[in-house]
């Protein structure tokens, strides 16, 4: 079904075409005319299925702007998914003259919100905890309230918001219509909706759906210590507009951002162990595009709604099936196309059945690209992004400074040439003419690793990628070699490829970092033959 063909608020349709929406979809179709008729609504489907625009339209439309109080309230698990869904309800009103709508979460400064308050909200996305706050304080009135709306309630639940969901709703005394959104369909959901819902009506997405067919999902077998590697020349080779990496650990996210950072690639992280204030920022930066990288843990990545992130890569294979499905359908959402890229490690074949077999879906064996590959297709975007400036950019004072080198007996293509030859060394690309490391050279035997003692460690200042930058740098050899950092308050530790422990003493041994002279030498402690992601 069109949106033009749903009975919405033209304001409402013009501003869908705008964040270029033309056709609803599932629950979108089914749920809208239902709350559009006040009906109490349970819907069952997956994130990246349209939901909050399915709850988001209908009661935006139904809102009245005139009367500045509180119509409506949106429950969600966390502060980041009541921001998202606060900024999509604004998209979707822009186009509505006097909707304000406020969301609120711990964390944030009850006086702004008691500010905000007092201006007249017309709808409150909250979590049940702050909402719960403001209700005690008498700081947010349920007079006018018309519609509620539990959203991921089954993560709700999860989290131990039940008793403050139903304190909340019990206090809301006059009819009103409830609408709850949740994946599953557990038994405390059942006995939630059984209570509170007055006949509602069921909308549901088949299990069929669970991964869309717009995501393209493809798995690589590759060792752990292979890895970071077959990341980078994915992320190269594809060059996604925003890209998602999960790790099973924070230890494992803090390492792998670490390493893409010191690699020069645009990236952050999100966890648990992260102050609110950051992960919100990161996560600004992430939506803005100005990081295309967000690393992150299942918990933390909870709520992302940005309907741009084109890639999943699971670094780590999820601990369960489920995981795999909220995963990777943070791409290929509400229409568009994604794809998940899965690393799989010696002796997890069948927990990738596991999530075959539970998402009814083939996820397809694929090949690393090669170091030419990835060079041809840098250059290939190379071309596209200098086709566009010529066309689209006003070049005059450029081509200025370009006739007066020529006056130096320097034609165009040389000028050219050495132009591209200094953007491709400051993006890293690797030789174009390289042979080395091809896609065959992922495999499953592991290399011998030795580890080395330096002397220096926190108190110096000192961070693992500053040992990866340095070692890679000056021993000239690639980052994802490299293993396990630990970092002490005196002293680190790093494990190297044996191969390369002469070239890495004998040049380390003459240099500084951060300004401390490095002494660097093998360690008594037990050689490792598995090498590991730098931590």
């Amino acid at each position: 079904m069109k949106f033009k063909e749903l009975n919405i608020l033209e304001e409402l349709k013009k501003a869908v075409a705008d964040m270029g929406f033309e056709n609803a979809t599932p629950i979108q179709s089914e749920a809208i005319p239902l709350i559009l008729d006040n009906r109490d609504i349970i819907g069952q489907s997956q994130t990246g299925t349209g939901k909050t625009s399915a709850f988001g339209i209908p009661v935006l439309q139904k809102v009245s702007p005139k009367l500045k109080k509180t119509q409506a309230i949106i429950l969600c698990p966390t502060r980041e998914l009541s921001i998202q869904i606060s900024e999509e309800l604004k998209r979707l009103s822009k186009y509505v003259n006097g909707i304000n709508i406020l969301p609120i979460y711990g964390g944030q400064s009850i006086n702004y919100q008691l500010k905000a308050l007092k201006k007249g909200i017309h709808i409150i996305v909250g979590t049940p905890g702050r909402v719960m706050d403001h209700m005690r304080r008498k700081t947010i009135k349920f007079d006018n309230l018309n519609t509620i709306i539990l959203d991921e309630a089954d993560e709700m639940l999860n989290m131990g918001f039940r008793e403050d969901i139903e304190t909340i709703l019990d206090e809301i005394e006059h009819e009103k219509q409830m609408i709850l959104f949740s994946a599953t369909m557990p038994k405390s959901i059942l006995s939630l909706a059984k209570k509170y819902l007055n006949n509602p009506a069921v909308v549901k997405i088949a299990n069929k759906q669970l991964t869309t067919p717009t995501i393209k999902q493809y798995y690589f077998e590759i060792p752990e210590r292979q890895k970071f590697e077959a990341l980078t020349r994915l992320i190269d080779f594809n060059n996604h507009k925003l890209s998602l990496v999960f790790c099973n650990t924070k230890k494992k996210v803090d390492d792998i951002t670490e390493k893409l950072q010191a690699s020069g690639y645009a990236c952050d992280k999100i966890h648990g162990d992260m102050k609110q204030n950051l992960r919100l920022n990161v996560l600004r930066r992430f939506n803005s595009g100005t990081i295309n990288i967000l690393v992150a843990t299942d918990v933390a990545a909870r709520g992302i709604d940005i309907d741009d992130i084109e890639a999943v890569f699971n670094y780590d294979l999820p601990e369960n099936e489920e995981y795999y499905v909220h995963r990777i359908g943070r791409t290929g959402r509400a229409g568009r196309k994604g794809s998940s890229y899965t690393f799989v490690s010696k002796g997890q074949y069948h927990k990738l059945k596991n999530i075959m077999n539970y998402t009814k879906k083939k996820i397809k064996k694929s090949n690393i690209p090669s170091v030419k590959d990835v060079n041809i297709a840098k250059i290939n975007n190379l071309q596209d992004k200098i086709k566009t400036i010529l066309l689209e950019d006003d070049m005059k004072n450029y081509i200025e400074i370009i006739n007066n080198i020529t006056d130096n007996n320097c034609s165009p293509t040389e000028i050219a040439a050495a132009l591209l030859k200094m953007h491709i060394e400051s993006q890293k690309v690797s030789n174009i003419d390289s042979n080395s490391y091809d896609s065959d050279t992922f495999d499953s035997t592991e290399d011998d690793m030795t580890r080395l003692y330096l002397n220096a460690g926190k108190e110096h200042k000192i961070q693992a990628k500053d040992i990866l930058g340095a070692i890679a740098g000056e021993a000239k050899i690639n980052g994802s070699e490299i293993g396990v950092i630990d970092i002490f308050d005196k002293f680190s530790f790093v494990e190297v490829p044996s191969h390369h422990v002469n070239k890495i003493l004998d040049v380390m041994n003459r240099k500084k970092i951060k300004g401390k002279k490095i002494s660097m030498e093998i360690s008594n402690s037990k050689r490792r033959t598995t090498k590991k992601v730098a931590s």
